[in-house]
């Protein structure tokens, strides 16, 4: 008999991928509002979760003990906290979604650790913003680690720049997640890029992130504990948008928009501007298999989904 998951979310682009990759080893249930569909095979339980009663409701009245759950769409310390009150009574093993935005972007290290300056301990203006709420929500799972408060067993993931099928192209303002990137490329547009896009990434693919979340939940060096994650390769942010030209066999011109001045002008962006590579030992460490997939191969499946 298969062991089961609930995946919070399910209909996404990490969440859908995990549902598909999950029900290889689990009978896999998944929680949404829904409004877009599953994957062939995926129980539904339909909630949402901004609605604590009747996420509560769904969820316990599936009469379910789970062996894992995945929240990927934990967004701040409310969800935190009705992960640790309701997910415990369905299972004891939790892994969850958080970011590398968590970080303060002006005192990140290269490569940054698990360790380091968080935007709430800087007076980040922004703290009440995602990246805010997703350290709001950090806050909630640590202060449980230890201490008895839950039975679950907690892993946190903190990537950067997720790609692949299901998701949009770009990685950097101006062109994040841009719709129309491919056919910017193809038209010869030039791309916009702050800085000339001189900052390095380290995009992790759909995939690979969806297997790390799989594999860590039979290793207990894993529980309670959060890793940062991120894929093999760490390049220019440029390099990013000239590997997609490479593939598409067009050559990507790339203009410079300067960065004085643009984050007072655009502080939604403060996270990206900045290096954002990642120190995988604590993961590797923990015996989870790091990410395998190239970012040119990556880049290449995601275009041919696209």
């Amino acid at each position: 008999m298969k062991k089961k998951a609930l995946i919070i979310g399910g209909s996404g682009g990490l969440s859908g991928r995990l549902a598909v990759m999950a029900s290889q080893q689990y009978e896999v249930w998944a929680v949404t509002r829904g409004k877009r569909p599953l994957p062939q095979g995926i129980h539904h339980i339909a909630a949402n979760r901004d609605n604590p009663t009747a996420f509560e409701s769904a969820v316990l009245g599936a009469d379910i003990s789970w062996d894992v759950v995945f929240d990927c769409i934990c967004m701040n310390e409310v969800h935190a906290r009705q992960d640790l009150e309701v997910l415990s009574k369905v299972s004891n093993r939790l892994v969850v979604i958080s970011t590398d935005s968590v970080y303060d972007p002006a005192h990140k290290h290269t490569p940054q650790n698990e360790d380091g300056i968080f935007i709430e301990e800087c007076g980040e203006p922004s703290a009440c913003s995602y990246a805010g709420n997703k350290r709001k929500m950090e806050h909630v799972f640590l202060d449980s680690f230890g201490t008895g408060k839950s039975n679950l067993q907690t892993t946190l993931f903190r990537p950067g720049h997720i790609y692949g099928p299901g998701f949009l192209l770009g990685c950097f303002p101006e062109h994040s997640c841009e719709k129309n990137l491919t056919d910017r490329i193809v038209s010869r547009e030039p791309l916009y890029l702050v800085g000339s896009g001189i900052y390095l990434t380290q995009p992790i693919f759909v995939d690979d992130l969806a297997k790390a979340m799989l594999d860590c939940v039979s290793q207990s060096n894993t529980y309670n504990q959060i890793f940062c994650i991120g894929g093999p390769d760490a390049v220019e942010n440029r390099c990013y948008y000239k590997i997609i030209g490479k593939l598409l066999g067009k050559e990507v011109t790339i203009r410079e928009i300067p960065l004085t001045g643009y984050v007072e002008q655009h502080p939604e962006y403060a996270g990206h501007l900045c290096h954002r590579i990642y120190d995988l030992s604590k993961l590797q460490n923990a015996g989870v298999p790091l990410p395998a997939t190239s970012l040119e191969e990556g880049l290449q499946k995601h275009l041919d989904a696209l």
